[in-house]
């Protein structure tokens, strides 16, 4: 007999539906993605961390799930919320359930609910704090308290502790990891890169001692604001080697130079939001996890042009710096899943890492 499950909002709404994965509760920020296929990557992205994630397609978990797709070895995702989870997975590549992977982390689905009726009820109210409990006690409990999680140290329960390589023959690259997807590194990969993976709380020194020809500021959870360590770094790196930020990485390099972000309604999640490049007006579909953003207005006055925005709400979603060699981007260029419209930006930055080199050799030689 399958076990009940109630998901209860913080406006005192209850939503009764059957378990399924780990019989744990957990409470967090209910958000939505949009995506059709590829809830294993987003599940296993860092960028979700304490965040109920619920998916609008209708059914989940029909591919199962594989040892090869994983953004990262231990999710955090608080929480599932799903229409209908898929009694059995079909596909040559499946290894295990999508309810046996989520009881493995100890991660709570919830499935029966009309995941419709509450996205759009999310997109009129905004962001909801929400829980996955087991029983009615349960839920009257959370609306009683309501207590407001600790989300000030995301960055730092997602990044490495340690510095560790992913070596290849090609430029030597620095990802400072806050959160990062492991495509990113296939991504880098595939163009032979030499890349030293560092933790977020790397210094400038630190960094800068790995004699990088480039540095990425990788995705990752929460506000940005949160890791103001960060921003002395990149102001640092970003006048010595050329520097590429995605996401959280994006936010961040904003605020080093002066911009402001802030937190959105409800956010971007899923793989279908039309991004135009301002310079050529070429349209790329993107994939996007992130529920704050740069502040347009707060761009006047700093060394940051847009290069990029969001068609369907004109967010922005790109950035380049008018002295140093420096672009950011809010959407994942890596995808995975999702279009690989934007995944030339990988090219652009090692295109701007030889420039830089080059006209650096020029220099010296003069």
């Amino acid at each position: 007999m399958t076990a009940a499950k109630y998901l209860v909002l913080a406006d005192g709404s209850i939503y009764e539906g059957t378990a399924f994965g780990a019989t744990a509760t957990c409470g967090g920020e209910l958000v939505f993605n949009t995506g059709m296929t590829g809830y294993q990557e987003s599940i296993t992205d860092q960028s979700y961390n304490g965040e109920i994630l619920m998916f609008t397609y209708p059914l989940i978990g029909n591919y199962g799930i594989n040892f090869d797709d994983d953004e990262s070895v231990a999710p955090t995702t608080a929480g599932v919320v799903v229409h209908e989870v898929a009694r059995k997975a079909s596909n040559w590549r499946n290894q295990m359930s999508l309810a046996d992977f989520l009881t493995h982390h100890n991660i709570p689905g919830i499935a029966g609910i009309d995941t419709r009726a509450l996205t759009k009820r999310i997109r009129m109210a905004g962001t909801l704090r929400a829980a996955l409990v087991n029983t009615m006690a349960e839920a009257q409990v959370f609306l009683q308290k309501q207590e407001q999680p600790n989300q000030t140290n995301l960055v730092a329960q997602s990044t490495t502790n340690n510095a560790y390589p992913n070596p290849n023959s090609g430029k030597r690259i620095v990802v400072v990891d806050f959160g990062l997807k492991n495509s990113i590194l296939r991504e880098l990969a595939k163009r032979q890169c030499n890349v030293t993976v560092l933790p977020a709380d790397a210094t400038a020194k630190t960094v800068l001692s790995y004699e990088p020809d480039g540095v990425l500021l990788s995705n990752g959870p929460g506000d940005p604001k949160d890791v103001g360590q960060a921003l002395a770094m990149i102001r640092t790196v970003e006048k010595q080697v050329p520097l590429f930020g995605i996401c959280l990485g994006h936010q961040l390099f904003a605020l080093a130079n002066g911009a402001d972000t802030f937190k959105m309604k409800f956010g971007h999640r899923g793989f279908n939001h039309p991004v135009r490049e301002i310079a050529t007006n070429r349209i790329d579909f993107t994939a996007q996890n992130h529920g704050y953003a740069v502040d347009l207005n707060s761009l006047t006055g700093t060394d940051l042009l847009m290069t990029h925005q969001e068609i369907n709400d004109q967010t922005v979603e790109g950035l380049r710096h008018t002295k140093y060699p420096a672009f950011s981007v809010q959407f994942h260029p890596d995808a995975a899943p999702g279009p690989h419209d934007a995944s030339h930006l990988f090219d652009d930055f090692l295109e701007m890492i030889a420039s830089y080199q080059q006209q650096k050799r020029s220099v010296q030689h003069a």
